[in-house]
């Protein structure tokens, strides 16, 4: 188990190193070299995790679904605005998250598949929008599969935008806005009128899950 753990701990960390390499220098730029450097591994550890570079950027591109997931929610749009807002919460306080995203927008990224994430976010979207239409909580001239792609692609546009102007540290309040813009074209008023959605509304998600993961955690009491 110690052996295992070791294992765990080595892979976590060059894969932090990796993510800040990114992160700072693009995909295209960054060199084994400086991740073997900032990690403080040998090219041995390196490569018993990872063939290659790409791999690399494959499991910094996972973490952003990784380990997070929203309890699911009598109101499936409630569930898809804590969705969005916890995302935008982790960006701004998760650097792995933020090198993630920075390499699925990385247009220089010459050989590096990025639609993964685009993928699952508009699927993640497509699936709740789709459990929100069956209760009656949408508009009845939404269209799911079109509407789940632009709801991922607002988002992308809103925190490029947001990491350009101040380096994230106005996300939640820019998501909360585009959230407050959009959901009128395909929620019911009823149901947007019962949403919450405060800038401060990923917060309170991301304690909600830590609270939740740390209850699964507790060793269960034996009599």
């Amino acid at each position: 188990m110690a052996k295992q753990d070791r294992a765990i701990r080595t892979r976590r960390t060059i894969l932090t190193a990796a993510a800040s390499v990114f992160e700072e220098h693009g995909y295209q730029a960054a060199t084994i070299s400086e991740i073997l450097s900032t990690a403080g591994v040998t090219k041995g550890a390196l490569y018993f995790h990872f063939n290659s570079k790409e791999e690399l950027a494959f499991g910094v591109l996972d973490a952003q679904h990784i380990q997070f997931s929203i309890p699911s929610r009598p109101c499936k749009l409630q569930e898809l605005v804590d969705t969005a807002m916890l995302h935008a919460y982790r960006l701004q306080t998760d650097p792995m998250v933020r090198a993630s995203v920075r390499l699925a927008m990385d247009q220089t990224a010459t050989g590096l598949d990025r639609t993964g994430p685009f993928l699952r976010w508009s699927e993640i979207t497509h699936d709740l929008l789709k459990q929100a239409q069956a209760q009656g909580e949408l508009l009845p001239q939404v269209v799911p599969t079109k509407s789940s792609d632009v709801f991922v692609g607002s988002f992308a546009g809103v925190q490029s935008m947001s990491q350009v102007l101040s380096g994230y540290q106005d996300l939640t309040d820019r998501v909360s806005e585009m959230l407050r813009h959009l959901l009128p074209s395909l929620a019911q008023p009823s149901v947007i009128a019962s949403l919450r959605l405060s800038a401060s509304q990923g917060a309170k998600v991301f304690e909600e899950v830590q609270d939740l993961m740390e209850e699964q955690k507790a060793p269960v009491a034996v009599d």
